[in-house]
């Protein structure tokens, strides 16, 4: 398991994929900042690789916070650089660096990945937040520029995050590797946070769905031509029923629980499953191009399918899983007619009746995790919701409660999720 965190995605160097976002280079307007961010965790992940100790509560402090100078000459503790003096800052150093153990990231390949030659890839970003993302070229790690607002609530949930995660290591929920902030003199602080990129995968992503069992806006306002691999589509845009083999789908469908309370606990909302799909059997030509080895590779995975171990066993080995929950999870996906608002809402799909027109199955490779946990239910929810509820029916709307939220979204999994008898 381990292991294959490690590397990067096989199919990295085929070049003909379509790498999304655009390098940040010299003369880009976020240049500057992303020297700032580079320089920063560089400094960050030297300074406390050699700090083994146990984490205290102290560690926790949202108040723990230190902010370090850079002048553009160097100083005693910081190295010289091209661009203007910044003060850089660290939330809660000690228990980030404690989560990335925990995560198996390594502090050498973390440094590499985020602070090497390489620059970082901007997207914009596909929610309505307006924040900025940014993916390290070998897509393992991922940066987002965040309100203080959500600093403030994960700096809020960081012990029972922390207790959870180290609790259940197939949680699904985001894994956090730091946050921080930068100050360039003069210029606004720009805060951010840095972490797993769910689809840093051996296998190349063909579609991706942003999940929240809401419907309510929930479609892609994009025609069919411009919508490609890298598209984000939408509840209203999926069209298939997953099917996964009997020991994963119920420790699927239990750690969907055990996070949805956790959620819930925290009064978060919001967050959406991501879900993206491999197709196996895939007609695209470029497939044909990753030749034997990815074939074989395939192959040995799905004919894995019917001899998978069981998940209690390969979830448990000593040191941590094999296999992680909702990393390249092999299943079949059948398609169904869109999910109708209607029938979405009551139970007109009814997947156990196997007379339901059939439709066509495909293997496929799955990758998922719950993500955007940051948002709680705070005033400005509870006002969009009293206006929304005025214009449209107020359990299709995806602001509600955290207890409702966290209901209708594991309601909505168990439809699109299916146990493979």
């Amino acid at each position: 398991g381990a292991m294959s965190l490690q590397q990067s995605p096989r199919w990295l160097d085929e070049g003909d994929v379509k790498k999304p976002g655009h390098t940040v280079t010299a003369g880009h307007k976020n240049y500057d900042l992303m020297l700032n961010l580079q320089l920063g965790i560089r400094y960050s992940v030297g300074k406390h690789a050699s700090l083994l100790r146990e984490l205290r509560h102290c560690d926790f402090d949202p108040k723990d916070k230190q902010w370090t100078r850079f002048p553009p000459e160097g100083s005693k503790s910081t190295p010289p650089h091209l661009s203007v003096e910044f003060k850089w800052k660290d939330y809660c150093p000690v228990v980030f660096r404690h989560l990335r153990e925990l995560f198996t990231v390594d502090p050498a390949d973390y440094m590499l990945a985020i602070c090497g030659n390489e620059s970082l890839r901007e997207f914009s970003s596909p929610g309505k937040s307006g924040s900025s993302f940014y993916l390290t070229q070998d897509e393992r790690f991922m940066i987002k520029t965040m309100k203080k607002s959500e600093i403030k609530v994960l700096l809020k949930m960081l012990p029972s995050y922390y207790e959870h995660v180290s609790k259940y290591k197939n949680s699904l929920v985001t894994k956090f590797f730091g946050v921080h902030c930068v100050k360039p003199v003069g210029g606004q602080k720009t805060r951010f946070i840095v972490m797993g990129n769910l689809f840093c995968s051996e296998y190349r992503i063909h579609k991706r769905f942003d999940l929240k069992g809401s419907s309510h806006g929930r479609t892609i306002d994009k025609d069919e031509g411009e919508i490609d691999e890298t598209t984000t589509l939408k509840d209203l845009d999926l069209k298939y029923v997953f099917r996964l083999e009997s020991s994963w789908f119920h420790a699927f469908i239990n750690q969907i629980d055990i996070d949805c309370e956790f959620l819930e606990a925290e009064k978060i909302m919001d967050y959406s499953l991501l879900i993206g799909l491999h197709f196996r059997e895939s007609c695209l030509r470029d497939d044909i191009s990753l030749g034997i080895g990815r074939r074989e590779q395939e192959d040995k995975l799905m004919r894995g399918y019917n001899s998978l171990p069981n998940m209690d066993s390969v979830t448990q080995t000593s040191n941590g899983p094999l296999i992680r929950l909702g990393e390249s999870t092999p299943a079949k996906a059948e398609q169904v007619s869109r999910f109708e608002e209607e029938s979405w809402e009551e139970d007109d799909i009814d997947n156990s009746n196997p007379k339901n027109t059939r439709k066509e199955v495909v293997e496929v490779i799955l990758y998922f995790g719950i993500i955007d946990i940051l948002q709680d239910y705070d005033i400005t929810k509870k006002l969009e919701h009293a206006y929304k509820s005025l214009h449209a029916d107020p359990t299709s709307i995806s602001s509600v409660d955290p207890k409702l939220y966290s209901r209708r979204f594991r309601d909505f999994i168990n439809k699109i999720f299916v146990e493979d008898k």
